[in-house]
């Protein structure tokens, strides 16, 4: 952050407006990005690694667990002071993402067919749009909703060790509560990035947005292939 930044709803029009297309710039960088490392790695990892990716209840547990302490770690890099640290904290979110997504994007591929990923990407930039588009049309203050997004979150993180561990399906309706909750996350970090932000943190920011874009997409894929079986 450099002395001359300032909060995002104090800026001028000029720095908001850059500030916004800078960071939803980034956002789509870093989904093409993904689509690009993760047609490498389903290319180039073989099925049987991908298969014991989840084939066992401890290795997907383990990747889980691993994919949440990168995470953080990337969080940390994005909205660090340096600019490099930001640009490598995304691209380390991004190569985590394409991991945790291989097994259900090889799923969908091989049992599924392509389309179905095609029609969840439709469906999830469609559904981000319209939410992006609400909060800055409607200008309303969704900050409101980050105590049911944590509870929610962790709720849910339990429900998956759960049935990760003990073998049992959360279901289509599991599916439709976190397409829910991935909405109300993109409501409250589009209306974050206003009102808490500093001019200069579009790469952190970006990363945030990305993050609940690809869990709405993990989700209506997840329906999607649900309907197919």
């Amino acid at each position: 952050m450099n002395q001359y930044s300032e909060i995002v709803s104090q800026a001028t029009q000029a720095d908001r407006a850059d500030f916004y297309k800078r960071t939803y710039l980034h956002v789509a960088l870093a989904i093409l990005a993904f689509m690009v490392v993760e047609s490498f790695l389903l290319q180039l990892v073989p099925g049987e690694i991908i298969s014991m990716m989840f084939g066992g209840k401890f290795v997907w547990l383990f990747i889980i667990g691993l994919f949440w302490l990168g995470s953080f770690i990337a969080n940390k890099f994005a909205f660090s002071l340096s600019r490099s640290a930001q640009y490598f904290g995304l691209g380390l979110y991004v190569m985590l993402e394409a991991i945790i997504f291989l097994p259900v994007l090889y799923i969908a591929a091989s049992y599924t067919g392509g389309d179905v990923i095609m029609q969840a990407g439709i469906i999830t930039l469609s559904m981000f749009g319209g939410l992006t588009a609400l909060v800055f049309m409607s200008g309303y203050d969704f900050s409101f909703m980050r105590t049911g997004i944590i509870i929610g979150g962790f709720i849910s993180l339990g429900l998956i060790v759960g049935g990760a561990i003990f073998g049992f399906n959360l279901g289509l309706w599991f599916s439709v509560g976190m397409v829910v909750l991935a909405s109300a996350s993109i409501l409250y970090q589009t209306s974050q990035i206003k009102d808490t932000y500093t001019t200069d943190q579009y790469v952190g920011a970006a990363l945030q947005i990305f993050a609940s874009v690809m869990l709405l997409f993990w989700y209506i894929l997840r329906i999607l292939m649900s309907r197919r079986d």
